[in-house]
């Protein structure tokens, strides 16, 4: 039996999210027949904790799914033996890197990376708590429909499971190791006030995003299509392509990884959006297939980060993302020059390959990020009022700002080095390191 992980990382109320995904797993275990193992990881305060683990218990019981909601306790009891039985140089320092004091999108999901490796987990099914399943006749429209028809298979095998294929015929034997697709609805940052306040502003702020030097054409473009999925139109049927998946064609609340993920981490920054993107970009650098489908989900915004101080620690995770970019913009650039080098010769990813483009990349000159803090600070004193008080604590932390960025390359470089311990130790241990609270793990 095919054993999957779909797992759902929380730092906000979701219980409603909470009950689609676990109709999801059912799904997955009904109409496929796999073992899923649904991984719920939490880190809400108590009151928020408890209400997710009635939501659990609340869960109509299914043979072959199997439900893990573990707090951050559970989670650092975890991490502890596993780095332990690594026996990593810097085992405080890769605890802080897994499970950080501050949000991060890419720790969170790397958790749930080690954690799947543990439970013997053949790929893994990402899903975010901001989110929601589309209808069509009245049913949830689940994107593990496409990601089990295809992922893991060899491309060849996969070709009669999709609608359309657009692969080179030499990446046949290669097995697909990503099924994605995107969301619609809100775009996926928080940055429509200010297109509504300034569509020009709006254009300079996100085409910080570009790379340097840039083609105008081109970072207008990117512009245009810069965080807003598929669009709004609803879903009206099944359309799957295998091919090598464009980067900006799929998101992280929609996606599925095979083998690859371990191989290589995602970034652990924190206080950065999109820090968890990068195993989108090496799966289509190292040209392993990928079936792009249409089982988009629906995007939502909550509250918190439109008001007072969660609007700023918004803003300014934004602005770390922009800050990012003139390294992850180098490294991304040395994969698609070293194109299928990438991989050795059982079609693996090259791990220290990658770690060297990353740390080689903390070395570059930070004179294009003093311009993007520049741009924005122009920018958001034009706009005013809360967007004049985010410019102000940009200014007061630049330095700071700028010392992050690189130090999270320097990190993530550490961490994928010390990748392969990790996940090879989390394997070994197998699922009874895995703690059983704050609910009961429940068949």
């Amino acid at each position: 039996m095919r054993r999957i992980c779909l797992t759902l990382p929380t730092n906000r109320p979701c219980a409603a999210t909470i009950a689609a995904i676990g109709a999801e797993a059912a799904y997955a275990a009904e109409h496929f027949g796999a073992e899923v193992h649904l991984l719920i990881l939490d880190s809400c305060d108590a009151p928020v904790l408890a209400a997710h683990a009635r939501a659990v218990r609340a869960l109509r019981p299914v043979p072959g799914v199997v439900v893990h909601h573990l707090d951050e306790p559970a989670q650092r009891d975890f991490l502890r033996r596993v780095i332990r039985d690594a026996g990593v140089a810097k085992p405080e320092l890769m605890l802080e890197l897994m499970l950080p004091a501050e949000p991060s999108y890419g720790a969170c999901t790397n958790r749930a990376f080690l954690i799947a490796a543990a439970l013997g987990c053949a790929s893994v099914h990402r899903r975010d708590s901001d989110s929601r399943y589309q209808t069509h006749g009245g049913a949830p429209v689940f994107p593990v429909h496409h990601e089990l028809r295809t992922l893991g298979r060899r491309a060849a095998d996969a070709a009669p499971r999709v609608s359309e294929t657009a692969l080179d015929p030499r990446y046949a034997d290669r097995p697909v190791a990503m099924a994605g697709s995107s969301f619609v609805g809100e775009p996926s940052v928080d940055l429509a006030e200010i297109e509504r306040l300034d569509p020009a502003l709006y254009a300079d702020i996100v085409g910080l995003w570009a790379p340097a030097g840039q083609p105008e054409q081109a970072r207008r473009q990117l512009v245009a299509e810069s965080f807003r999925g598929a669009g709004t139109a609803p879903f009206t049927g099944d359309h799957a392509l295998l091919t090598l998946v464009d980067p900006m064609r799929v998101d992280m609340c929609n996606i599925s990884f095979h083998q690859v993920h371990e191989r290589v981490p995602l970034p652990p920054a924190t206080n950065t959006i999109g820090s968890d993107y990068f195993l989108i970009h090496l799966v289509h650098d190292a040209a392993l297939p990928g079936v792009l489908h249409n089982r988009n989900i629906v995007n939502f915004y909550t509250g918190a980060r439109r008001t007072g101080p969660g609007f700023v620690a918004y803003q300014l995770r934004y602005v770390k993302f922009l800050l990012s970019m003139l390294y992850f913009h180098a490294v991304y650039d040395r994969m698609a020059r070293a194109g299928g080098s990438l991989l050795d010769d059982r079609q693996q990813v090259r791990a220290p390959l990658i770690a060297g483009f990353v740390r080689e990349s903390t070395a570059l000159d930070r004179t294009e990020n003093l311009d993007r803090l520049a741009v924005l600070d122009t920018s958001y004193r034009q706009l005013g009022g809360k967007y004049a008080v985010v410019a102000d604590v940009v200014a007061s932390r630049r330095a700071r700002l700028l010392h992050e960025a690189g130090q999270d390359m320097a990190d993530f470089a550490l961490l994928i080095e010390e990748w392969a311990a990790l996940i090879g130790a989390a394997r070994a241990g197998g699922p009874h390191r895995i703690p059983h609270r704050p609910d009961r793990d429940r068949r």
